[in-house]
Parts: C-alpha cells; structure tokens; sequence
C-alpha cells in the first residue's frame, strides 16, 4: 500500500437532549468524497480478458463449487444476481455466464494503483474497503479547485491511468457522500448540495441508508416505513421505543447525517491475512507455503505502518468449520518475516490435527510498538541482513505489485491464491 496518510472513523455519541441533527450538517462546505469502484473484482478481470466485456461475468469460483458470488458484472446484475449469493444459485439464474476464479492478489495490486491516485487529491484518504475510500478535499482548492472540479479530475485520471470504470458521490457527510455514489452508478459522479441532503434522500428507499439490512427493512416495513421521506417524519421518540438506541440513529441518517469523522494517524489494533483453499488440503507443502505467503503479507503491511508485532496469531478451520485459534507472545517486537513466520510455524506443527483437512488458514499480528530491535533474538549481522533484505523487497512491491515478489517459502508450483485479506 502506498505510504497514504490513515484515517479513520469515529463514532461520537450524541448527548442527551441534544438534536440529533449531526453536527458534520452545519458546515457548509461539501468536501467529503466517496469514491467506489465499479464492480471492481469484474473490472480487473476484464483488463486481462477484454473478450468478455458485455458478457455476464461472476467472480468468486465455477457454477458447482461451493462458495458465494464476489462480484458481478452488470450484464449478470439484470439477472438478479447479487453479492454474496451462492455459485449455484447465481448459476441457475444465468447459466451462460462466465464464472472467474477469484484472484485476490491481483485485486490487492490494483487497488494499490488507486490508492496511489487518491494520494495525489488529499492527505485524508480513508481506504474503507479494497475498493472505495472516503477523502476530504477540503483545503486544496488552491491545487485541483472546487471539490466538483477536484473530483471529476480524479475520477478521469483513475479511468485513464488504470483502464478500470468507478463512480464517486460527493457531499457534506460521509452517508450522502457514499448513498450518492451508489446512486450515481456505473461511471457517474453525483453532488449533493448542501442544505439538499434530505431532498435527496427522501424518494429511496430505507435499504438504501448505510447499516439497513435486510431485517431492519422489514422491521420498518413492518411499522408502515419503506422509503426514508417516511422514515425522517417519524418521531424520535417512536423510532427509539421500537428500535431502542438504533432508532436515534435511524432518525438521524435518515436527514443526511452521521457523526463520523476523519482522525489523523489513526494506527491499526491488528493486521491479518486469511486464505480459503478451493479443496481441503492436507498437503503439508501447501500448507507451509500458504503460511509463508499469509505471513508475508502481514509483514509487509506492518512495515508500511512504521511498526513491530509482540504477538503473532495463527487460525486454523477445518473441513467441518471447527476453527482454533492459537497465539504467541514473542520475546521481542519485531517487523522481520523469519522471526514471525518460525513461530507460526511452531504454532502449527503443535496444534494440527494431522488427521483432519485444512479449510482456511490465518495469520494475525497484534500488541504494536513503534519501532523494535531484536536485540535478543537476532546477532547484529543477520539483523542488518534481514533489515536489508525486507526493504529491497518492498520498495520492488511497491513498484511492481506483491505478486511479483515473494519469498521462496510460498512459492508453490501450481497453486492459486485466493486470500481472503
């Protein structure tokens, strides 16, 4: 991941007998950008298989394997088929589309790309997923304009440099900003003016409002409310003696408000990588390279982030969804691979049932400090080495993607990575 500044949100309670009107509403600036890519996992796929575009294309796996739909193309979205919907439901829906194995690593390189982009327009980028971010262009006027002129120039600069279609929704509150970039979907960007946030809103329905589900949609149906004009006439007080403390917030995104706000170098509490395997495996190769891999991976990031690990903790789930989880404490903090991935490793060979297949395999790294010397685990010359060697392999990440450069370890002919970060 590029070096962006981190950001992320939070939640202020709202006092009691307060409005609760949010308080990010009374700023009459609209600077806060969400930004989310168009059927992402597709898209990439598309710049390798041109010869698919306008076909229905589902990413997640084949028609009779187990699994769920990562994503789909909007050729396949006219047949119903949605997110997380299993392959064979998706497959009696649409028999003719293309089904793609799911290609974690490569989605992780591109959304790199974007990140590197987003950089560029502000120093508040908040990477809410693999492909959408919140930014807040406020202040950088100066350089790229008004907010509508900053984030048309970026959505323009993402398609033109990466080939791959997103859409953006710009307004004063991180909701509307995110509602309007659905709305304004595929390849579109939608400005909510300010003081315009309830007119917008209320025509949708409730679904549409971010943390609606499906049971909190039929809660509301169920109390006569399906579209969020009725959903801002109820009263507080009706929606909280239905909801509890979820009705104050109901009534309060249902005006276009949200207590969120960015903080400046918020430092992350874990940093994890998963990996699911298509078969249940047993074959200690596999699994020692795919231990590598995960391990590699969360090293790099914890690098990214200026910090050392003291606890390092492994997941293992078998064939039946048993799943196990074991940690270790270390001696010492450290950012180097070898030390972590040797007591992952220990953690494995003590806790696996060798009679048993392996479904999914975790890594995890918690308890960060800054820095970490190792004094006690390595003498100083293999120290200086493994220090050399890790930032020669990220700077070449960096420039060429992660895939591009691995250690021996996780390196397995034949097999395919689907991590599930």
């Amino acid at each position: 991941m590029p070096k962006l500044a981190t950001f992320r949100a939070k939640r202020d309670p709202v006092p009691a007998g307060s409005s609760t009107s949010s308080t990010s509403l009374t700023s009459s600036t609209c600077s806060i950008l969400h930004v989310d890519m168009d059927a992402f996992f597709v898209s990439v796929e598309l710049l390798d298989r041109p010869e698919l575009r306008g076909k229905p294309v589902i990413v997640g796996g084949q028609p009779d394997q187990r699994g769920v739909v990562s994503a789909a193309s909007y050729e396949a979205r006219k047949y119903g088929i949605q997110s997380a919907m299993p392959l064979r439901t998706a497959a009696k829906l649409c028999p003719h589309a293309v089904f793609l194995e799911c290609r974690h690593h490569l989605y992780s390189e591109w959304s790199d790309r974007v990140a590197a982009i987003l950089g560029k327009y502000s120093p508040i980028v908040e990477m809410a997923s693999v492909d959408e971010a919140y930014m807040d262009l406020a202040g950088t006027e100066k350089l790229f304009g008004p907010p509508f002129a900053a984030a048309h120039a970026l959505l323009r600069e993402i398609t033109g440099t990466t080939g791959l279609p997103c859409s953006a929704g710009l307004a004063r509150t991180r909701l509307v900003a995110k509602v309007a970039s659905d709305q304004a979907k595929p390849r579109g960007l939608l400005w909510v003016p300010a003081g315009m946030e309830e007119i917008f809103l209320a025509p949708l329905s409730v679904r549409r409002i971010p943390g609606i589900g499906k049971v909190t949609e039929a809660a509301l149906q169920a109390a006569g409310i399906e579209t969020v004009r009725q959903l801002a006439a109820a009263t507080q007080e009706n929606l909280e003696g239905k909801f509890g403390r979820w009705g104050t917030a109901l009534h309060r995104k249902a005006r276009g408000g949200d207590t969120y706000e960015f903080l400046e170098d918020a430092e992350p509490k874990s940093i994890s990588h998963n990996h699911t395997f298509s078969l249940d495996t047993n074959d200690r190769t596999v699994i020692d390279a795919t231990l590598s891999l995960l391990t590699q991976k969360s090293m790099k990031r914890l690098r990214d982030a200026a910090l050392s690990a003291s606890t390092v903790t492994l997941t293992i789930r078998y064939a039946g969804f048993e799943t196990i989880t074991r940690a270790r404490t270390l001696r010492e903090p450290t950012h180097l691979d070898p030390i972590v991935l040797e007591a992952i490793q220990n953690l494995f060979d003590r806790h696996w049932d060798r009679t048993r297949k392996v479904r999914l395999l975790g890594v995890a790294l918690t308890s960060f400090t800054h820095g970490g010397e190792q004094l006690d685990l390595l003498d100083a010359t293999r120290r200086e080495k493994l220090e050399r060697v890790a930032q020669a392999a990220d700077k070449l990440r960096d420039r060429f993607g992660f895939s591009k450069v691995q250690f021996g370890g996780s390196v397995v002919r034949g097999n395919k990575e689907s991590d599930d970060t």
